[in-house]
């Protein structure tokens, strides 16, 4: 996915086929979120920053990895939602193959549940890079911040809906309110979020 073309990826997006699909969008939505803070960051690496010089070299730093990572997650997720489709298409005509059908389903559907909660972790690390940016970062591209922030927020809302169609699935106790818990902090994120897009909009001149 990573070596894809723009238009070879929404082709595939667009085509009747179940990877990649929303996980896998998320988690792009959580790269160009993650990128959009080194940006503005980097555009924040002077003279005249000098004083927030090390917090903006450690956000630049951190944006980078996050950005790798949530661009590895789009591939995860792709991987991972394969595997439940390939998990259903499995014989149940006797009563072995059918449990064993039913195991390889619920495997894969607490997988396929894990890449997307991470996703909203991800998604929550890079909204506190933004939150940490907005009063220090260059303010010819603070509009930016905003945009990631959008971003991020558009990561744990479309991350969470995939954990939460798997939910339905998941018999595991355990791995059910693991995966229930990680996408409860998505209210507050998007509230965060609407924060800093505030705080941006009310800066600007209109």
């Amino acid at each position: 996915m990573r070596t894809d073309t723009i238009e070879t990826f929404l082709e595939q997006l667009a085509a009747r086929v179940p990877a990649p699909g929303g996980g896998a969008t998320a988690a792009l939505h959580a790269a160009q979120a993650a990128a959009l803070v080194a940006m503005v960051a980097r555009y924040s690496d002077s003279a005249k920053y000098a004083d927030h010089a090390e917090e903006i070299a450690t956000v630049t730093s951190t944006a980078d990895r996050l950005r790798e990572n949530a661009l590895g997650l789009a591939e995860e997720d792709a991987a991972a939602f394969t595997a439940v489709t390939e998990a259903y298409r499995l014989p149940k005509g006797t009563p072995d193959e059918a449990a064993d059908r039913s195991e390889a389903i619920a495997t894969s559907l607490v997988a396929a549940a894990r890449v997307p909660a991470v996703v909203v972790a991800v998604a929550d690390q890079v909204l506190g890079l933004a939150e940490q940016l907005l009063p220090i970062g260059n303010r010819n591209v603070v509009s930016d911040v905003a945009a990631a922030a959008e971003a991020a927020r558009a990561a744990a809302t479309t991350a969470r809906v995939n954990v939460e169609i798997n939910l339905g699935g998941i018999k595991d106790p355990a791995a059910w309110g693991e995966l229930a818990a990680a996408v409860d902090t998505v209210d507050d994120l998007v509230l965060r979020a609407e924060k800093v897009t505030a705080a941006v909009r009310d800066g600007l001149v209109r």
